[in-house]
């Protein structure tokens, strides 16, 4: 189903283009004139226009002009009298798409309407496959991803809200776009934003655009994240490091789905699904004061756990077969095969970067390894297990913020003093030099498992 705006000042050509496409299945909304048909567009998501070239106060070519000045995405089809065929011809040398001839006909109507959305549908598919390099498949059979999976597939055909929690380097965002690719909303925009790449002073000029002049830096107009993703799913990563302040505008455009951009007063629609990721422990954050407990309702409707690759021994034989496939492909470099050593060695290792680590050493043995044969030792050498330590320590820190970093090195040296004393609390606390309360708050917030 497409969403039309018809701009003309007959009312009976209004009437008449309503009727047809409405009797289709479509959304029709009607404009009087073009400063009317401009005014609806900043507040309503159009796929396709209907544009007189004769138009009162404002001419229909200025208005395609702008149309497609401010919204190139939109196909826009001109109506002229028959008087007015050179100006219709001139519009699409200027951009239109195409143009109808008054009086109108059905089956013309209905040919160049449909033809205009399947060129804007076939447009925004060229455009989400360039932003997501092809559509990358969920690998594994251990009971943590047979449960990702389940939920996928129960949730995906919905549009209830999502938050995905787990470490980073879990496959966070291949969830969320697995859930998009299920969903009736694939055809649409896949919009992701990480929050916590993106200054507080920026992120909900990010999220919610802006208005010329807002601020400094604003010289133009701008259309945030979720006026992009409408008709499809906006993916808010790292959702835990957004700002008060964006939260509570995020809160109300999920809750109504409506919002204003930054130094705009007029009120715009999105029809979005929101998926959203954290790394964190949210109700941690909640308690912290950090994140609004009346958001983290809205977004946890479906909640999915990605499990750490520590949990997914059973996996990593498979996913290893998987990117030396692809990057002995992708490098033009012999297929590289682990011994069984190696492999028993890959699986005993605590993959503290996770899957995004794994991959990292996996493109690493293919280029670098001098016999298709990869043993232990060059395993742990592609670990970052070598003589220097500090490059050991930024081996297996690749890819992670300093935050990220310091979580992960936490995370492993609790582990290890829980290990050396038999997961007793109060001596494992007495050996890192914290209070046992102090502890405890760490273990739950890095999800660390304490044996029994």
């Amino acid at each position: 189903m497409a969403r039309f705006l018809v701009i003309d000042d007959e009312q009976g050509i209004r009437e008449v283009l309503s009727d047809i496409l409405r009797d289709e299945g479509h959304e029709v909304l009607a404009a009087e004139d073009g400063i009317v048909g401009l005014r609806m567009l900043k507040t309503e998501p159009i796929d396709v226009v209907f544009l007189d070239v004769w138009l009162p106060n404002k001419g229909g070519i200025e208005v395609l002009q702008e149309i497609k000045q401010e919204y190139p995405e939109i196909e826009v089809i001109v109506i002229s009298g028959h008087g007015n065929i050179d100006m219709a011809v001139r519009a699409v040398k200027m951009g239109a798409f195409d143009f109808l001839e008054k009086p109108l006909g059905l089956d013309r109507v209905l040919t160049v309407a449909g033809n205009a959305y399947k060129f804007e549908q076939l447009r925004r598919e060229n455009t989400q496959l360039k932003l997501q390099g092809g559509h990358q498949e969920i690998l594994g059979n251990s009971p943590g991803i047979a449960q990702v999976r389940h939920i996928i597939e129960q949730a995906a055909g919905t549009d209830s809200r999502i938050l995905i929690t787990g470490e980073n380097g879990t496959g966070k965002e291949l969830v969320a776009r697995e859930i998009h690719q299920r969903s009736r909303r694939a055809r649409r925009p896949f919009i992701e934003v990480n929050c916590a790449a993106i200054p507080d002073s920026l992120i909900e000029s990010e999220l919610f655009g802006h208005e010329k002049g807002a601020f400094t830096s604003a010289v133009g107009k701008r259309r945030g994240r979720f006026e992009l993703a409408d008709g499809g799913t906006l993916f808010l990563d790292e959702v835990a490091d957004m700002s008060m302040s964006a939260q509570a505008k995020v809160l109300r455009a999920v809750q109504e789905f409506r919002f204003e951009r930054v130094g705009g007063e007029e009120s715009i629609t999105a029809d979005v699904r929101v998926i959203a990721a954290t790394n964190k422990d949210i109700r941690a954050e909640i308690e912290a004061g950090n994140f609004r407990e009346d958001l983290f309702f809205r977004l946890n409707v479906v909640p999915i756990h990605v499990p750490p690759l520590r949990e997914r021994q059973d996996d990593i034989e498979l996913l290893t077969d998987h990117f030396l496939d692809m990057f002995s492909s992708q490098h033009a470099r012999p297929r590289p095969r682990i011994s069984r050593p190696g492999m028993q060695r890959m699986r005993e290792y605590h993959w503290p970067g996770n899957i995004r680590e794994l991959k990292n050493m996996l493109e690493r043995i293919t280029i670098m390894a001098e016999d298709v044969d990869v043993g232990v030792a060059e395993v742990e050498a592609s670990m970052g297990s070598g003589e220097d330590p500090v490059e050991d320590l930024l081996a297996r820190f690749e890819g992670m913020t300093l935050g990220e970093a310091r979580e992960q090195f936490e995370r492993e040296l609790i582990e290890k003093k829980l290990q050396q004393h038999d997961n007793n609390i109060s001596q494992t606390a007495q050996a890192l030099g914290v209070y046992p309360s102090n502890l405890h708050g760490k273990i739950r917030k890095l999800r660390i498992h304490v044996g029994k």
